[in-house]
């Protein structure tokens, strides 16, 4: 048995050493000390020696034991100082190494039209203003000549805050603004007349579909001065149209009606997507229906609305007009979107098109 001992030690120690990675060295641990291993095995016998030789092999069998312990901690350290040395070999790191940089982005297509927009009528004098998103009702409203009763003012359509009424009277609820018109009041209390504005702002409907998205974006373009005409309005959207849209599309004015403006006028441009005709692909045109897209209205300022901006109507005149700024990016030449909610899916895949 001393001898079995003796071969044990001599053989594990060697098979130890020469494990390659730390599952072979697993392996050894297990063959020569594991609870089925062959010095197990060899301490079996133990109860069949004479008493005196019993507490000899004893002390020998735990001396084999820890001698090849020892053989098989040296070997497990020295794999573990190896892997951690290939490591630092393949995943060193350069600190002075240039980073990768990002792919570029670019600007969102909503965001190029409005400076867009802006840059087109700062070229006509008009000044670009910002007013609330969140309004009083009696600006979004009452201001723009349209009483507590009127259709436009459904609930259905406007979102209204659950806050307590303004602290005047006259404010009534707060609202997510439906439309920018309700900067005009506003402006014209400023007192800084004449005025050339543009308010380009977030709106709120509840409406969503091809053509419609809950949260979108107006431009609104106001001019007050003394003696101004239709033929003031006509000039300026003719400038826009063909500035923003290019020589090749058709715009017209259809007579309409807006509780702000007095006459009012509904503007609409040939569709880019079928060219004008309301055909696409042998069938009507799913953006557009016949031909025509609405951009937005416009007309004359209506007297109630220049006293409601502390104006007199027999002095000053102006007009007024707010276009959706989606839909009219959608007219564009080249973008060619069937479905406004495009925009807004945040789809990569679509918006790198652009």
């Amino acid at each position: 048995m001393r001898e079995k001992l003796e071969q044990l030690k001599t053989t594990a120690i060697a098979a130890a050493s020469a494990a390659k990675d730390a599952a072979e060295l697993e392996a050894v641990e297990i063959k020569y000390l594991g609870r089925k291993g062959e010095m197990n095995s060899i301490m079996q016998g133990v109860a069949g020696l004479p008493g005196a030789e019993r507490p000899l092999i004893g002390k020998l069998a735990n001396e084999t034991k820890r001698a090849v312990e020892a053989a098989v901690l040296e070997r497990r350290t020295e794999l573990e100082s190896l892997a951690q040395g290939a490591i630092a070999e393949t995943e060193w790191l350069d600190l002075t190494v240039p980073g990768d940089r990002p792919p570029p982005g670019h600007l969102h297509l909503v965001t190029d039209a409005v400076t867009e927009i802006t840059e087109t009528f700062a070229a006509l004098g008009f000044t670009r203003v910002r007013h609330p998103e969140v309004e009083w009702e009696w600006y979004a409203f009452e201001a723009l000549n349209m009483p507590g009763d009127h259709p436009a003012r459904d609930e259905w359509e406007t979102f209204f805050m659950d806050l307590p009424a303004g602290r005047q009277a006259r404010q009534g609820r707060m609202v997510l603004t439906p439309h920018t018109s309700s900067g005009q009041a506003r402006e014209m209390q400023k007192g800084k007349l004449p005025i050339r504005m543009i308010n380009v702002s977030k709106c709120y409907r509840r409406q969503i579909d091809v053509t419609h998205v809950p949260m979108f974006h107006q431009f609104e373009g106001l001019m007050i001065d003394r003696h101004v005409t239709v033929t003031n309005l006509k000039g300026v959207l003719d400038h826009f149209a063909k500035s923003f849209f290019g020589e090749g599309r058709v715009t017209r004015l259809r007579p309409y009606h807006f509780r702000f403006t007095e006459p009012s006028f509904e503007i609409d441009i040939s569709c880019g997507l079928c060219g004008g005709t309301g055909i696409q692909g042998g069938q009507k045109c799913r953006l557009c229906k016949e031909g025509w897209l609405e951009l937005g209205g416009a007309g004359m300022v209506h007297p109630n609305v220049l006293k409601a901006g502390g104006l007199d109507p027999e002095v000053w005149s102006g007009f007024a007009f707010g276009w959706g700024v989606e839909r009219t990016m959608m007219m564009k030449d080249g973008i060619k979107l069937d479905d406004i909610r495009h925009l807004y899916r945040n789809d990569a895949r679509f918006l790198e098109q652009f």
